[in-house]
């Protein structure tokens, strides 16, 4: 009995000391500081064509800086400037067309029109005339019942004549059917948009850096088939940049957002980086391998995005970081100002959405909603940009 007790004494003693460290382990180091580890995130496009064709130029490497609005990459226009000439001329002699109808009959084939009824109505008249003199012979047996037979026959045509050029002159002096002019506008509407349509494909062939940032990938070369599902360049978004970091359920009631600190990586141990918590989420989750804490726990912890400002760009993607948040009482509510990568305060109309202004959400300890920048993703959940 003896025996197996002093091993159970031991083994109590010692769950109770590590316990005791882990409690301490928990705990800030600096009792107004709370120390996070984590990882460099940032945004990523992957830039794709908006059409499939072959590619003409490309014309940026890998590690190149771009600008929003900068060429990277053409597509082959022969056969589209092709298409494009072909509808132009269409579009054209459909507007001649609308222009006619519009315009209704000219003048000349009114008087055409009109010349053709004296024409029949004098025709109608001489057969009138022989039809009646074929008659009275008739009657006095002169001529034969043909005769009179075949000038009612041409009186009979020289009416249903002048019949026909009458109503052709009512035509002439109407003008177009209205039916007709909208077909025609119509036709020339559907020209238009498919010129119109063509103008817009002409400029998707020209492939534009739609934010400032860093060629990461360069992932097709001229020659090669582009397409919606198959991206030309990744492109890193410098700008915002935040550390992925992750705090306990314990820790979780020291931080709020808006709260400022600082950051430090291993590369510059004396330098620091100002910035902001602009994320907690409201989500547990276990410990991800990935962060690197000085010891490994299971715990349900807390994502946490501490944005910073980085204007000298030391910062690489999954690069390790330590943040270091200050636990002052009125630091909670503290707004972040305002940054830009070339150092100078941003006004409101350039400024991060995840900056927190003086009299926005984050002033009164209320996170402001995460950047987005159009097609742009966190880095392992891009989707292709066009």
């Amino acid at each position: 009995m003896r025996k197996i007790l002093i091993p159970l004494l031991i083994l109590g003693a010692l769950g109770y000391g590590g316990y005791r460290l882990y409690l301490h382990l928990q705990e800030p180091e600096d009792a107004n500081e709370l120390t996070l580890y984590g990882n460099v995130d940032l945004r990523e496009v992957n830039l794709a064509f908006k059409d499939s064709e072959r590619i003409d130029t490309v014309l940026v490497e890998e590690g190149d800086a771009v600008r929003t609005g900068q060429v990277l990459a053409t597509l082959d226009r022969e056969r589209l400037e092709e298409n494009i000439a072909t509808t132009r001329a269409n579009m054209e002699a459909q507007r001649f067309a609308v222009t006619r109808l519009e315009n209704g009959s000219r003048p000349q084939e009114i008087e055409v029109a009109r010349a053709d009824v004296e024409r029949y109505q004098a025709e109608l008249e001489i057969a009138q005339q022989t039809l009646d003199r074929q008659v009275r012979l008739l009657q006095r047996d002169a001529v034969a019942q043909q005769d009179v037979d075949d000038a009612q026959a041409t009186h009979d045509v020289a009416k249903a004549r002048l019949l026909a050029a009458q109503k052709q002159l009512d035509l002439v002096l109407a003008g177009p059917r209205w039916e007709d002019i909208k077909e025609a506008r119509a036709r020339l509407a559907a020209l238009e948009s498919q010129y119109l349509l063509l103008q817009t494909q002409y400029k998707d062939y020209t492939l534009l850096s739609p934010r400032n940032g860093v060629i990461r990938s360069r992932l097709l070369e001229p020659g090669d088939i582009g397409s919606p599902q198959r991206p030309v360049f990744s492109i890193a978004i410098m700008d915002p940049k935040w550390i992925r970091t992750y705090v306990s359920e314990t820790n979780l009631g020291h931080i709020a957002p808006g709260m400022t600190g600082n950051a430090t990586i291993d590369a510059h141990p004396d330098k620091s980086y100002p910035g902001w918590v602009g994320f907690i989420s409201p989500m547990a989750e276990f410990t991800p391998r990935s962060v690197e804490t000085p010891e490994l726990r299971t715990d349900l912890v807390y994502e946490v995005r501490f944005f910073v400002r980085d204007p000298d760009n030391d910062l690489r993607l999954g690069m390790p970081a330590t943040v270091h948040l200050s636990l002052d009482r009125g630091n909670a509510t503290a707004p972040a100002s305002p940054f830009s990568l070339n150092g100078t305060s941003a006004n409101a109309s350039t400024m991060s959405p995840d900056t927190p202004s003086l009299d926005g959400p984050s002033a009164r300890g209320v996170v402001a909603p995460s950047p987005s920048a159009g097609n742009a993703n966190s880095t392992g959940t891009s989707e292709p940009a066009q």
